[in-house]
């Protein structure tokens, strides 16, 4: 599929459904040749966006990612606004996993889900078993167990591996979920896509709610978020948001990025 530019992220310019369709696809080939690395689905949303030009780790990690789909709305208008090649629609990661567990029940494909706290992980796994029973679920583990340091990631992941997941869900939050997923690609082999997904588990457990079907669409769940969570996400959007536009603006194009901005670059 093709890609645009936005904010210094090459980003995949696909449906849900498509994007669930290429996760079966690529599960699928894995299977038939476990050899092969993880493939890294990262997403792209303005906190992502700003932290990049100010950590090169996480920047790293992001131009090392397979595939990166645009969760923030903020994405789409700056695709539409900077460039010829509009995004057909925001990808947010709480939608997209109702499109990549329908096709995984068709396709006979399993998930592992790994980070949040025990009950966020807990109320997910149920939540994901109650609304699809067809769904496999290999095997969870929280984000908050001495196997997630480094020191335990050879353990964990051979856990992960041995389960027979094909999709594993990382939610540890920006920047330390990308940078373990990377850190370990080579531990995960037989895992078909290793996908960051933030807080995916608290809205899943019905923990966190979404914002009206309008503010999703005029780029305002943030605003949302702050009116929910104001002591912790007030100074991160005032940080974050404008040097997010910033970085949009200064670093959008059609195409490939040849390598996404670094944190030595704001």
């Amino acid at each position: 599929m093709d890609t645009v530019t936005i904010g210094g992220f090459s980003t995949i310019r696909a449906t849900r459904d498509e994007l669930a369709a290429l996760m079966v696809r690529d599960c699928l080939t894995n299977r038939k040749d476990g050899a092969n690395p993880s493939k890294l689905v990262f997403y792209s949303n303005g906190q992502g966006i700003s932290l990049a030009g100010t950590d090169a780790p996480y920047a790293k990690a992001m131009s090392a990612a397979d595939i990166v789909y645009a969760d923030g709305m903020s994405v789409v208008i700056a695709s539409r606004l900077l460039t010829g090649l509009p995004l057909p629609e925001r990808i947010a990661t709480t939608d997209f996993i109702h499109n990549a567990a329908a096709a995984s029940c068709k396709a006979g494909l399993s998930f592992f889900l790994l980070g949040g706290t025990e009950a966020q992980n807990k109320m997910a796994s149920a939540a994901l078993r109650r609304q699809y029973p067809d769904l496999h679920i290999a095997g969870r583990h929280n984000g908050h167990d001495g196997l997630i340091e480094e020191r335990g990631d050879e353990r964990l992941c051979a856990e992960i591996v041995e389960s027979g997941a094909d999709v594993l869900w990382v939610a540890m939050g920006k920047p330390k979920q990308e940078l373990w997923c990377l850190r370990n690609r080579e531990r995960l082999r037989g895992v078909g896509w290793v996908m960051a997904c933030g807080g995916l588990f608290a809205f899943l457990g019905n923990e966190v709610s979404r914002a009206p079907t309008w503010m999703q669409q005029w780029g305002l769940e943030w605003v949302y978020r702050l009116m929910q969570e104001p002591s912790r996400l007030a100074w991160r959007y005032m940080t974050t948001n404008p040097h997010a536009i910033y970085r949009m603006v200064r670093f959008s194009r059609q195409g490939r990025s040849e390598e996404a901005p670094s944190g030595s670059v704001l």
